[in-house]
């Protein structure tokens, strides 16, 4: 049984807004860190964004003016907004809740 899921990829129009998803059966409240993270084709895995367990966010310069990631610790959810999606956001994107992860959901700029 998957514990950590992400939804929302799929192709999306450069300049458009991308909404992910990223759900759990894990108790969202006790986690430390709740990160974002990308991989794009043939580069490595790249940090997006992070929800500490004070509710801090922190964000990648690359998508820091774009980005809002939420959490809503009893829906067990966290999402992230990425706006005026350029075709370097083309990726993989994963949600990592401390040490457990999910498979990815795909993400591809469209011009």
């Amino acid at each position: 049984q998957e514990e950590v899921v992400e939804s929302g990829g799929g192709l999306i129009q450069v300049g458009g807004a991308l909404k992910l998803s990223c759900t759990t059966s894990l108790n969202i409240a006790s986690a430390k860190n709740m990160n974002w993270y990308r991989q794009a084709p043939g580069k490595q895995r790249e940090w997006v964004a992070r929800i500490n367990q004070m509710g801090i966010t922190t964000y990648a310069v690359s998508i820091e003016a774009r980005s809002t990631p939420r959490r809503n610790i009893a829906k067990r959810s966290m999402w992230l907004q990425i706006n005026n999606l350029k075709e370097e956001d083309t990726a993989r994107y994963y949600c990592a809740i401390d040490e457990e992860w999910g498979r990815g959901t795909q993400v591809t700029g469209s011009s």
